[in-house]
């Protein structure tokens, strides 16, 4: 079998971001994303190559590990499939997709696929965003 250069460019932005990510190593994560980057999750849509990272130190707090089940790259985008494993207290194993494009060997964009129903009673307890608050008169 042969690698496509093209291929192993896009595996080895994919990976490091990935890696990085789920280290809380913002700074290595945010340096594979490209010009004109966007990100939508259940719960997070953004255009800021940090602001989808942000709060990443709560999500690491309760993750014990990840497991990858699936990688595939093709010259422009990237698909991972793996497993996010919480904390007994949290009680959630994640099945998680995450769809990469990529421009120049940058991350363009991101879509993170997975059932968000197990997240909404954490959601909840942790209480509004700022989007949410109620302004005190």
């Amino acid at each position: 079998m042969t690698t496509d250069p093209a291929d192993t460019t896009t595996r080895r932005t994919v990976r490091a971001y990935h890696e990085a990510r789920f280290r809380g190593d913002v700074t290595t994560a945010a340096a594979q994303i490209g010009e004109g980057f966007s990100f939508r999750s259940p719960f997070i849509t953004s255009d800021s190559p940090t602001g989808h990272l942000e709060g990443l130190d709560g999500l690491l707090g309760i993750v014990t590990s990840v497991e990858l089940i699936s990688e595939l790259y093709g010259e422009t985008e990237a698909t991972l499939v793996y497993d996010v494993h919480t904390a007994p207290t949290v009680g959630i194993t994640q099945h998680t997709a995450e769809h990469f494009r990529l421009h120049d060997g940058r991350i363009t964009s991101i879509a993170l696929i997975f059932d968000s129903a197990p997240w909404q009673a954490i959601m909840s307890a942790a209480g509004p965003t700022p989007d949410e608050a109620v302004p005190i008169a």
